[in-house]
């Protein structure tokens, strides 16, 4: 009986063993490196580029407001859920969607192409092509649909806005609440379009080094994706077996208990 009741105990304790593992500091501390690392250091660099179905908000303005007309559509009016302002409704500036070619059509100017140039790039064509019909324009560009999708061993997978137009992949995770514990930190895939070709890459977040890759800073529409670690997929396929680790365990225990009974 006393070896019943000891096998009987044991076999949680095996089946723990042999399906999880104590994880370690390696696995989860972020930024392991950062005091070998020289402070002061100026930060990596990036900006954006402009891409297929970015919607732009374009305003020009300047000295004489009358010559700046020309170059901004017109407001349009939508339904307001303010019921003071409903009467009138909301004046919202129109935008332009960059088609599959990269061009948009302004206003005076025509077609321009602006995928593939950077936002600084954008700004001084606009100022350029704008400075030969008024004086000292004021070029203003937001791109109004800047996103990005969290997916995987986070907290709150799901797809963020960002209204800055630069996010660091931290602020994308912390957006999503950290990864879970089950999170590989080592190894997080970030998947990213540029001219309609898809580049798929690893970043290690447990290195403080990650901090100069091209990577840090993410680009609108870029995909951030945290494969689970052993342990979680140790623990579905466990979850997914459970019936048949218990009818195997019922069994063992029964042909034991038989093998004692007879031998007595």
């Amino acid at each position: 009986m006393k070896v019943i009741f000891l096998l009987k105990k044991s076999i949680p304790f095996l089946f723990a063993v042999l399906f999880f593992s104590c994880a370690s500091k390696k696995d989860l501390v972020y930024y392991q490196n950062i005091d070998g690392m020289a402070s002061g250091e100026k930060s990596n660099s990036y900006e954006i580029k402009i891409q297929p179905d970015d919607l732009l908000m374009i305003i020009v303005s300047a000295e004489d407001p009358e010559t700046a007309i020309p170059f901004n559509l017109s407001s349009i009016s939508v339904a307001s859920t303010n019921t003071l302002n409903a009467m009138r409704g909301q004046e919202v500036m129109q935008s332009y969607l960059v088609d599959k070619g990269g061009y948009i059509d302004f206003p005076v100017l025509g077609k321009l192409k602006l995928g593939g140039l950077t936002r600084s790039e954008v700004l001084l064509l606009f100022q350029d092509k704008i400075s030969k019909y008024i004086k000292n324009p004021i070029v203003n560009l937001r791109i109004m649909n800047f996103k990005v999708s969290v997916q995987g061993e986070v907290m709150v997978p799901g797809t963020y806005n960002v209204a800055s137009e630069r996010i660091t992949l931290i602020e994308a995770l912390t957006l999503a609440k950290d990864l879970t514990i089950y999170g590989k930190r080592d190894n997080i895939l970030i998947i990213r379009e540029v001219d309609g070709v898809k580049s798929y890459n690893r970043v290690d977040i447990t290195k403080a080094d990650f901090i100069n890759s091209p990577f840090y800073y993410l680009a609108q529409n870029d995909v951030v994706y945290v494969e689970p670690n052993k342990v979680r997929i140790n623990g579905a396929a466990v979850g997914a077996n459970t019936g048949v680790i218990i009818s195997i365990s019922s069994l063992l225990i029964t042909l034991i208990t038989l093998i004692i009974t007879t031998t007595k």
